[in-house]
């Protein structure tokens, strides 16, 4: 692999910054003394291991997991460095056998709460929506009188299947982004999620000034933009849009089904939307790849906060030491100017 084609990725972590090169990652966190500690591990690559994962669509899935796993981890390690008055040594000792419910559990819950929030949510005050608009009013099927009989037939009613058309899927998308908005905002309000901003937008200009070819110093890094075309926020943009689409190809005349498959489409819809961010990366000049993205990079005014130059640093070094597990040694001579 050259160097020009080693893609960069990363999270914004506690104090810190996670940075995913081909062949490893680096988490760099700033202690409260104010030295910097860095963990750095060398990943396998799936597709190389599963050839299967080569093909489109298939890749997005398995690196969106992949991903995931290796985010709860820099977090985990994150908040033993920021939170907890250990000495390095312990930290490397506890994160170098990590238990299987500290990264399976968090990962679970956060999934669990996604499917609520994001898929069942929308889903039932979208079909609320249009059997109201559908009658001009809910039908109570029941002849209990009780307010907990009547709310019951009321319920029944008002969850009648719809089969799901692309107007429905447009109310189900835009409640489903509505709600996804709404927590974002909510969180930019906290003091604390304004810092990992910060370092968001450290990860955006550091791996701005690697795609520019130029040495990873503070300096160079301060004049990028903050907001990049291969951020999770957009990614997130786009997975709603695909699934606008998606949701409106395949349905039936039934909810539960209806749900279910939204949970199956998934991983479908992640390797597609995966695709489109991988795309738009490396050929920008088409437009249609740069009107679909643009939506998360209006969004990342809000995830991204501009950064100072000691959250630079952080970022710099972070992605420095991911480089120096690639097998390219001009890489590393590049990343280690100063």
């Amino acid at each position: 692999m050259r160097e020009d084609q080693i893609i960069i990725g990363g999270q914004a972590v506690i104090e810190g910054v996670m940075m995913r090169s081909p062949h490893g990652y680096a988490v760099a966190v700033r202690k409260q003394n104010g030295d910097v500690v860095t963990k750095g591990a060398r990943l396998p690559v799936l597709s190389e291991k599963y050839p299967l994962l080569k093909l489109p669509v298939l890749r997005g899935a398995a690196v969106l997991i992949q991903s995931l796993a290796l985010g709860i981890k820099a977090l985990n390690f994150s908040a033993s460095v920021s939170f907890a008055e250990v000495e390095e040594e312990q930290i490397a000792e506890s994160e170098s056998a990590p238990s299987k419910s500290t990264a399976v559990w968090p990962i679970a819950f956060a999934g669990l709460i996604n499917i609520l929030l994001f898929i069942l949510l929308p889903l039932l005050i979208t079909n609320v929506v249009f059997v109201y608009l559908g009658s001009g009013a809910i039908q109570t099927h029941s002849s209990d009188s009780s307010w907990y009989g009547q709310a019951w037939g009321w319920l029944r009613g008002a969850l009648r299947p719809v089969r799901p058309s692309v107007s429905f899927n447009l109310v189900d998308g835009l409640i489903r982004m509505s709600f996804f908005l709404i927590m974002i905002w909510g969180m930019s309000r906290l003091r604390d999620i304004h810092r990992v901003f910060q370092y968001h937008g450290a990860e955006h200009k550091t791996v701005y000034t690697w795609e520019a070819g130029e040495a990873l110093t503070v300096e160079n890094a301060r004049t990028k933009r903050r907001q990049h075309p291969r951020c999770g926020t957009s990614f997130l943009m786009v997975v709603m849009l695909v699934a606008i689409v998606a949701f409106s190809l395949v349905k039936f005349d039934s909810l539960p089904l209806n749900f279910l498959t939204r949970i199956l489409l998934m991983p479908v819809i992640a390797g597609v939307s995966y695709e489109i961010i991988r795309a738009s990366a490396m050929s920008r000049a088409q437009w249609f790849l740069s009107i679909i993205t643009r939506p998360g990079l209006w969004l990342q005014n809000i995830t991204t906060q501009e950064p100072d130059d000691a959250q630079l640093e952080v970022a710099i070094i972070a992605l420095r030491e991911s480089l120096k597990l690639e097998p390219i040694a001009h890489t590393t001579e590049r990343a280690l100017v100063a």
